[in-house]
C-alpha cells in the first residue's frame, strides 16, 4: 500500500506540472447547484446519478449522516443502469438548517418535494436507519402512487422507544442520555459512536477502519447542532406502525442481528407489519452494514430491483 501511495503521489506531481503549463479559461466551465427549495423555504441538496432514463431509486440516509453514506450503493446501482437519487435531510449535510420542522412529517414531505421536483415516477424508496422511518412516513402521508417498491435497511421502524404497547422498546432514558451527550460534546459523541457500536468496532477481533470513523464524524459535523439534536426525538419516539400498515408495494427488510444501535429485536418486527415483506437477516452484522457488508447489500438490492 505504501509503495502504491508513493507511486500515485509521484504521478499526481507530474500531472500538476503538466497542467500548470495549460491556460485554462474559467468561462468554459459552468457550475450547477443540486438544490431544490421546499414550500417552507428550506434548501435541500440532492445527488442525481446514473442514466436519466434508468429506473429510479431514492436513498434516505441515517442520523446524523448525509447522502454521502450511500455512495457505495449509489455507484453500484448507477453502474447497473439505475438512476439513483439521494438527498441530504433538512438540517443535515449540505441542506439548510431550519430551526423548526426537524421531525418525521417534514422529512417525509421533503422526500416528496425531491421526487416531485425531479418529476420521477415508479420509484423504489430505500431508507437506512432514520431514513427507513422517513420512507415509512412518506408512504403513510403520501401513499404509493409514485412508489414501485420499498426497502428498509437497519431501520428505526416500527417504534424504538418503550411504551405501554411497545414493551420491547428502549427506555426513554437511553435517548435522554444520547441528547445529553450531544449537548455536552456532539463531536466526541459522533467519534465514540463510529469507533464503537455503529460499525461493531467494539466487538472482539473487529478490524477497525479509521476512514469510516472519520467519514461518519465528518458527515455528522456538517449537520446543524439543533437539527441533529431534534432528530433524536424524531427517530426514537415516532410510531411508524400506522405507516407500515399502509404499505402495499413489494418491501424488503434487511437488518443485522448484532445491531447495537437499532436492535434487531425491536426493528426486525417491521417485516411482520408489512404484508408479504421479505426479511433478510445478516448474521453478525452491525448497524452500519451499508459499509461493513456493502458488497452483499449491493447484490441483495440489485436482486430486489430486478425481481419484476
Amino acid at each position: 500500500m505504501k509503495k502504491f501511495i508513493k507511486t500515485f503521489a509521484s504521478g499526481l506531481v507530474a500531472s500538476a506540472v503538466a497542467l500548470s503549463s495549460l491556460a485554462i479559461n474559467a468561462n468554459e466551465y459552468q457550475r450547477t447547484a443540486s438544490f431544490i427549495t421546499t414550500k417552507d423555504n428550506v434548501e435541500i441538496y440532492y445527488k442525481d446519478w446514473g442514466p436519466k432514463n434508468g429506473e429510479v431509486v431514492t436513498f434516505s440516509h441515517g442520523w446524523p449522516l448525509s447522502s454521502d453514506s450511500w455512495e457505495s450503493q449509489m455507484k453500484f446501482l448507477a453502474e447497473h443502469g439505475y438512476r439513483v437519487i439521494a438527498h441530504d435531510r433538512r438540517g443535515h449535510g449540505r441542506s439548510s438548517q431550519p430551526w423548526h420542522g426537524n421531525d418525521m412529517d417534514h422529512y417525509a414531505d421533503d422526500l416528496k418535494a425531491v421526487i416531485d421536483a425531479l418529476k420521477v415516477d415508479n420509484v423504489t424508496l430505500i431508507g437506512f436507519s432514520t431514513g427507513g422511518g422517513e420512507v415509512a412516513r412518506y408512504i403513510g402521508r403520501h401513499g404509493t402512487d409514485k412508489v414501485k417498491r420499498a426497502a428498509l435497511i437497519s431501520a428505526v421502524t416500527p417504534l424504538m422507544m418503550k411504551t405501554k404497547d411497545n414493551p420491547n422498546g428502549l427506555a426513554k432514558s437511553v435517548f435522554d442520555g444520547l441528547r445529553n451527550a450531544h449537548e455536552v460534546n456532539r463531536s466526541q459523541l459522533y467519534l465514540d459512536i463510529a469507533a464503537g457500536p455503529f460499525f461493531g468496532f467494539n466487538r472482539e477481533g473487529a478490524e477497525v477502519s479509521q476512514g469510516w470513523i472519520q467519514s461518519f464524524w465528518r458527515q455528522g459535523m456538517m449537520g446543524g447542532a439543533k437539527n441533529t439534536y431534534d432528530s433524536i426525538e424524531a427517530f426514537s419516539a415516532t410510531d411508524f406502525r400506522p405507516d407500515l400498515a399502509k404499505f402495499d408495494v413489494p418491501t424488503l427488510v434487511i437488518h443485522g442481528d448484532d445491531d447495537q444501535i437499532v436492535p434487531f429485536e425491536i426493528s426486525g418486527r417491521a417485516a411482520e407489519l408489512v404484508k408479504d415483506a421479505k426479511l433478510i437477516i445478516y448474521k453478525g452484522a452491525p448497524h452500519g452494514l451499508s459499509d461493513t457488508h456493502k458488497d452483499r447489500l449491493n447484490q441483495d438490492l440489485l436482486k430486489f430491483l430486478q425481481n419484476k
